[in-house]
């Protein structure tokens, strides 16, 4: 449910609401509209953490191959900060050209 209907809204709130108890864990959403994510945040006193529902929870979380760049088809709410793909192809590609050299190992990489 990510709360398109109104009564997708109601009832993501009323459950929100029951799992808020003494010593519960904070809650977490995915995917949800921002403007729900920012009624439940408003509406309970346990943290809630967000997976691409807007800035309005407590915390947000993001797979890290998303936001390192090794997901292929990362999600649309997913921000890429870095393109470790690239990098791990070209050193793949650095690797296996001095293995087919005889470059590697060399004899600061092997003990006799």
């Amino acid at each position: 449910m990510v709360g398109r209907t109104e009564e997708q809204r109601r009832k993501i709130l009323e459950d929100a609401k029951a799992l808020e108890t003494p010593g519960s864990s904070p809650s977490c959403w995915s995917s949800s509209r921002a403007s729900l994510a920012k009624e439940v945040t408003e509406a309970v006193d346990v943290p809630t953490i967000c997976i691409g529902s807007g800035p309005h929870c407590d915390g947000q979380i993001i797979v890290l191959h998303d936001v390192i760049g090794l997901s292929e088809r990362p999600p649309s709410f997913a921000k890429r900060y870095a393109d470790a793909a690239a990098l791990i192809k070209d050193a793949v590609a650095k690797y296996a050209e001095e293995v087919r050299k005889g470059l590697f190992p060399s004899r600061e990489h092997y003990r006799e």
